[in-house]
């Protein structure tokens, strides 16, 4: 089989494309044959050895994929094959056949794509997890996602309007802010060009906001704390800047604020009922056509390395997605 091998840990310069044997699944495992396989910013981590997750070289990169069963190993009554599923695997998507444990993988309905489909375990799981689990979003609050724009943004977007908040976007241009408005965004915020915290307390007439979904960390992350409501909560997601922030505990106490930590991929593995239950409710809304997710490209497996380019550039809205 084919697979997109990362060899060397310099990001897309150390993927190759090259021949593997064919994996066959021990009990418990089913083998997909992929159809699509999702790219994300922790794509340009792991390929660099700057992940959580460091697995041994040589490894494929993509954390998430869509396709069709073809075998099943000892024990697994819960799939057949023909059937289509969607998974998340921590890394090694992006070759021709996988093997997945069974708790890890979700059915697919008719009406979803196998593009769409494979595009929605990390950043709409991560949202749901964040927004419904981490921080208890309530219906008619405030949500300000920071990043907005990304694939983990947009995601994070859709899902607190699917709750019932009051959705604030921000991002770095008009052309992105343009993608969120489409999205569902109530309110919007070019951090390039406004101040952040009193841009958003400017938004919420000096209120604040009830949620801050931070993806981005570095020097973002302190002024959005300072903008939170009186119990607000700021998830903390990921780290897009390049830098992790260092925050005075005081802010905390005078606001009487939440800082939550959103480790979605070690929440998944941990729970994988819990994931696969927000993953299926994701689904039923696309199929019903209540959550439209946007691909931002669609590229064959041997463009593996330039996918993850595009996501170094920070030029992706929305998903980049691999196909085989």
């Amino acid at each position: 089989m084919k697979a997109a091998l990362c060899k060397s840990l310099d990001g897309p310069e150390g993927i190759a494309l090259e021949e593997l044997p064919e994996p066959t699944p021990g009990p418990g495992e089913v083998r997909i044959r992929v159809k699509a396989a999702g790219l994300n910013f922790l794509d340009t981590l792991i390929t660099r050895g700057k992940y959580q997750y460091k697995p041994d070289l040589p490894f494929s990169p993509a954390s998430e994929v869509a396709g069709e069963i073809d075998l099943i190993g000892p024990d697994v009554q819960s799939f057949a094959p023909g059937q289509r599923v969607c998974a998340y695997l921590g890394w090694g998507g992006a070759r021709e056949l996988v093997v997945a444990r069974a708790e890890h993988v979700t059915p697919v309905p008719d009406g979803v794509s196998d593009v769409v489909a494979a595009g929605l375990n990390v950043t709409y799981g991560t949202a749901m997890h964040g927004l419904r689990d981490r921080a208890r979003l309530k219906p008619g609050e405030t949500v300000a996602v920071l990043g907005a724009s990304g694939g983990a943004g947009l995601a994070a977007v859709e899902v607190a309007k699917r709750l019932g908040a009051r959705v604030i976007a921000v991002a770095s241009s008009p052309e992105k802010l343009e993608i969120c408005r489409q999205h569902g965004a109530d309110l919007l915020l070019n951090y390039s060009t406004t101040d952040l915290k009193q841009g958003l307390r400017d938004l919420t007439d000096g209120r604040g906001v009830d949620v801050v979904y931070d993806c981005v960390g570095g020097d973002y992350t302190e002024p959005a704390l300072r903008s939170t409501a009186w119990m607000g909560r700021l998830l903390v997601v990921g780290f897009a800047a390049g830098s992790i922030p260092r925050i005075p505990l005081n802010l905390v106490l005078l606001k009487s604020c939440d800082i939550v930590g959103v480790f979605w991929g070690e929440s998944a593995r941990r729970s994988p009922r819990g994931h696969r239950e927000n993953i299926e409710t994701v689904l039923k809304w696309v199929a019903a056509g209540e959550l439209k997710p946007h691909t931002h490209a669609v590229l064959p497996l041997a463009q593996t390395a330039e996918g993850i380019r595009m996501l170094d550039r920070r030029e992706a809205t929305g998903k980049v997605i691999i196909t085989i």
